[in-house]
């Protein structure tokens, strides 16, 4: 009989941990960014700032430690150009390109 592992035995995932570099970043937003969910998208980047260092990441932005933080923060709806200046700070950059549908 094998031994039954408990969920809460389980180590937290933290995908921060394995943002090394610009592609794996770059890879990491492009992922969530398919979802198609807001909430994901504002996660994504706070996971990636904290990857990062925020201090970093606000000083970059121009943004204060406290507002980055409140931006970034589960639930929030941070301004387009807020998040524009982190993905700048981020180092990456949005491409549109063509879904494969037809426009009506």
């Amino acid at each position: 009989m094998s031994e039954q592992i408990r969920v809460s035995e389980l180590p937290d995932f933290d995908p921060a941990e394995y943002l090394r570099d610009a592609e794996d970043i770059a890879g990491y937003l492009s992922a969530v960014l398919e979802e198609d969910d807001p909430g994901a998208v504002i996660e994504a980047l706070g996971t990636i700032a904290r990857a990062r260092g925020m201090t970093e990441i606000a000083r970059e932005s121009g943004l204060a430690r406290e507002a980055l933080y409140r931006a970034l923060r589960e639930g929030a709806s941070p301004r387009f150009d807020t998040v524009l200046r982190v993905m700048r700070a981020l180092g990456v950059r949005l491409v549109a390109e063509p879904d494969g549908r037809q426009a009506a």
